[in-house]
């Protein structure tokens, strides 16, 4: 898909938001949805992904609602490094495919590092064990401010 067209109501996030797929959820309020990825590149990884918009990208996003989610990226980052401990965090969003996005409803991506794990490809990782993510949510929504 290209950096512009329709927003797709069925993708995937949006089943997520709606609740007909599940998540490990971390933290929500509002506009934002914190929660594991189920396929991590990395221990730890994190999305954020705006509620109540028809944002694919981050070309499409409301001003407003981009400066909340980066709070959002922010304070989760910060719970990240606390809870896990890593020696770097990339911070990644991607924007039409041939930019490495996968799925077209604004996202970022928390992803901890360290220096002896090789990082998995975005859109390559396995999926994670349900209960393993279930307890990294649970120690990082513990570290949150």
């Amino acid at each position: 898909m290209s950096l512009h067209g329709d927003y797709d109501p069925d993708n995937v996030f949006a089943r997520i938001l709606r609740g007909d797929l599940p998540s490990v959820k971390v933290w929500e309020d509002e506009r934002v949805l914190a929660f594991m990825d189920v396929f991590p590149q990395s221990e730890g990884h994190v999305l954020i992904i705006a509620k109540g918009s028809q944002a694919r990208n981050l070309l499409d996003v409301e001003p407003e609602l981009l400066a909340h989610m980066t709070a959002a990226l922010q304070r989760t980052a910060r719970a990240v490094e606390k809870a896990l401990k890593p020696e770097g965090i990339s911070v990644m969003q991607f924007n039409g495919a041939a930019g490495g996005q996968t799925v077209f409803h604004l996202h970022f991506h928390i992803v901890p590092r360290w220096e002896d794990r090789p990082m998995k490809g975005h859109g390559h990782a396995p999926m994670a064990d349900a209960k393993a993510l279930e307890a990294l949510a649970t120690r990082i929504a513990a570290e949150l401010d």
